[in-house]
């Protein structure tokens, strides 16, 4: 009779494969905080083109999953993740060019949308790498670990990530930034090459179309929950900008610390409750958090909405989540949680440019409206999908 392995010693396992997309987002969070001020003020670009800026890469991410997602499955999930690094890495390379080409706003800008998209598609191979490579190594039965603590690590990057860069930028200049994410990818391969690989799982594939159309309305559900994000991290700096307060990266800051400790603190409630009921829950939060940010006289009130939109979308990724990756049969699973995965790329790609007109149009504060119509819209469509998985309890048993 095999041996069960003891909670802690799954846990350590996956925190030491999950380290690789903290090293992956911490790559992403660096600039985040930086780069709208950079192109809106010093390469004097407009708030539409800055959003661009940002939301490229989830562009990217989103173009280059089904890709990902094949490599995963057919070479492994180890061999995705030390591409993705390889790919961060280059990332930094463009962001070097960024800086010595200032002087020249087109260039730079150019320099800046060409790493983007290089940082998008390997973004695209270290987070489903990691989550594949996790579950790989500590069995399927513990999806919804994995995902969560992938989760802790990609937004806890980001929180960290976005004043680290702030500061690299305000003490060394934007080069700084270009040399750190060269170093912090050296220091992911170097820690990813002696690690062991899980196994591939063989079995038929499924065309990622087919894929695509299992989790479809998961992943809507998911897409609306991220506009609130990628609303937040694109335009916070801008929005406290306009109302002339100070400390925007402390907004990303709290909103990351808000959702690690949701996902500490009640991300065992999946298992317990079902992802349907914790997604409806996180969506609730959600939403009061950005109807907060929306009508938030002060700074202080500011950050309570952060910290509630992150406090509530949390566990919505790997709510709904679970109940996506058990759609499709073990083989698949890579696929599945790259299609997932798509939907909040396609959510954050478009929120950058699609708030910015919204700004435009009715001012920073209103962008926060517009995402916490969103949060509510996914949060009827969770209802909705929880109230079918009821009716037709269809799932495919994961091996």
């Amino acid at each position: 009779m095999p041996v069960t392995p003891r909670p802690l010693a799954v846990t350590l396992q996956v925190v030491s494969i999950v380290l690789f997309t903290f090293i992956g987002y911490l790559n992403i969070g660096i600039p985040l905080a930086v780069l709208p001020g950079f192109v809106h003020d010093t390469l004097g670009f407009g708030a539409v083109v800055a959003g661009l800026v940002i939301s490229v890469q989830y562009l990217a991410t989103l173009l280059s999953r089904p890709y990902a997602s094949r490599l995963i499955d057919n070479q492994g999930c180890k061999r995705a993740v030390m591409y993705g690094l390889a790919g961060c890495g280059l990332s930094g390379v463009f962001m070097l060019l960024a800086a010595w080409l200032q002087a020249t706003p087109w260039m730079s800008l150019t320099s800046l949308l060409v790493g983007r998209l290089v940082l998008g598609s390997a973004e695209s191979l270290v987070g489903s790498g990691a989550i594949g490579w996790g579950i790989g190594r500590v069995g399927a039965q513990h999806t919804a670990k994995v995902i969560s603590w992938n989760g802790i690590a990609s937004y806890g990057a980001l929180a960290i990530g976005a004043p680290l860069g702030v500061v690299l930028v305000q003490q060394l200049g934007l080069w700084s930034m270009g040399v750190s994410i060269l170093l912090l990818c050296a220091a992911g391969l170097a820690l990813a090459w002696p690690k062991q690989a899980a196994p591939i799982v063989s079995g038929v594939r499924m065309p990622f179309l087919h894929v695509l159309g299992r989790v479809f309305g998961h992943g809507s559900g998911l897409a609306l929950g991220s506009i609130g994000f990628g609303t937040i991290a694109t335009f916070i700096t801008l929005y406290y900008a306009s109302q002339s307060w100070h400390n925007a990266a402390l907004c990303l800051s709290l909103f990351g610390a808000s959702f690690i400790s949701a996902r500490l603190l009640f991300g065992n409630l999946i298992n317990r409750l079902g992802g349907y009921r914790v997604a409806i829950a996180c969506l609730s939060v959600e939403t009061i958090g950005l109807l907060l940010l929306w009508l938030a006289p002060s700074a202080e009130l500011a950050l309570a909405g952060a910290a509630l939109s992150g406090f509530g979308f949390s566990l919505v990724f790997p709510a709904l989540g679970v109940e996506a990756v058990n759609l499709v049969p073990a083989a698949n699973r890579g696929a599945a949680v790259g299609a997932y995965s798509l939907f909040i790329d396609l959510s954050l790609g478009i929120t950058g440019p699609l708030a910015g007109a919204v700004a435009a149009g009715f001012g920073f504060a209103s962008i926060f409206l517009f995402a916490a119509i969103a949060a509510l819209c996914g949060l009827l469509l969770s209802l909705y999908l929880y109230r079918q998985a009821r009716l037709n309890p269809v799932r495919h048993t994961l091996q």
